[in-house]
């Protein structure tokens, strides 16, 4: 079965444009131009994974972004503008797996869905590779079923939120920069030193642990080099 993919543009060229490249790598793809066209098909469609433009007519997409997350955990792909520094941020924080900005080439939008679908269905059971279990310090990580447990407490961790935790994890007590982190979790592609995805990511895996403040129990940031996970 065709993995269902949301976009939601308004500007219908873009929205269209996409939705040609993703229809000819057989994707069924639902098109919206605004957030509450969108809502509906949200709540009534089996979803894979959703493309969201930050600025809509009626809502911004980093709200209709918190109202996916607060249900579901399939992958969010976020489009921005040039300078929207702060929307990117923001839309991470709200559980946004990846942004790419305008202008974009369809073709490297593509890629994009890609790999999340890709990682997204590993860590959801469809493709199981991996059945190996990860134990460490109160933290349980079952690589097949993307479950994560924190002292048996349930974490509601998108597929990167998982990605970085389990890296980390595997190399516990040792440090992992925030660019090895960058190509083990999107494979490739160029990364900047001023590219704040990750830590984004890392402090929103954070709350989500309730492990915030100065001195992090789990997730220690070691300033110069990355972060590495210990107790």
């Amino acid at each position: 079965m065709p993995d269902k993919i949301l976009v939601v543009d308004d500007e219908p060229e873009i929205a269209d444009l996409i939705a040609l490249y993703l229809r000819s790598e057989n994707y069924t793809v639902y098109t919206f131009h605004t957030a509450g066209e969108a809502i509906e098909c949200i709540d009534s469609v089996d979803l894979d994974l959703a493309i969201l433009d930050i600025m809509l007519p009626d809502a911004d997409g980093l709200s209709l972004c918190g109202r996916i997350r607060s249900g579901h955990t399939y992958p969010i792909i976020l489009l921005t503008a040039k300078d929207a520094e702060t929307d990117k941020i923001t839309g991470l924080t709200l559980g946004a797996d990846d942004y790419m900005t305008k202008p974009f080439r369809p073709l490297e939008l593509v890629a994009r869905v890609k790999s999340q679908l890709r990682r997204s269905k590993t860590y959801n059971g469809a493709i199981r590779e991996d059945e190996d279990v990860i134990v460490h310090a109160g933290l349980i990580l079952d690589k097949g079923t993307h479950e994560c447990f924190l002292d048996g407490r349930s974490l509601s961790l998108t597929p990167t939120e998982f990605s970085i935790l389990r890296i980390l994890c595997e190399n516990k007590r040792k440090a992992v920069s925030a660019e090895q982190l960058f190509h083990e979790i999107w494979g490739d592609g160029y990364y900047s030193k001023n590219n704040n995805t990750i830590t984004v990511h890392i402090r929103h895996l954070r709350e989500k642990m309730n492990d915030v403040g100065d001195a992090p129990k789990y997730i220690r940031t070691i300033w110069g080099v990355g972060y590495k996970i210990e107790t």
